[in-house]
């Protein structure tokens, strides 16, 4: 995978709530919000993202992420703000 600022994300000591983009809510390390707008992503967005069930915000805009938008995406219930423009979906 490559992106811009992949901070921490390789570390396999530090919790992915302190990953760069990555906001949780709760004392369950629930991902709350995924922000990785404009970070050099590329390839494809993966359909493992409907995991994320307590997601409320993606941002995935301003990359080069291709293929197509999961159908997965519609088991975030939770979601309420989602952004993935500026892609090549």
């Amino acid at each position: 995978a490559e992106w811009t600022n992949g901070s921490l994300w390789l570390d396999e000591y530090v919790s992915h709530c302190d990953w760069k983009g990555v906001t949780c809510d709760d004392d369950m390390n629930h991902v709350a919000k995924l922000n990785l707008t404009n970070n050099g992503l590329s390839g494809r967005l993966s359909e493992s993202i409907g995991k994320l069930t307590f997601m409320k915000e993606l941002d995935l805009s301003d990359n080069n992420i291709k293929g197509y938008i999961p159908i997965e995406l519609g088991k975030l219930s939770n979601l309420m703000y989602l952004r993935l423009s500026y892609n090549a979906f």
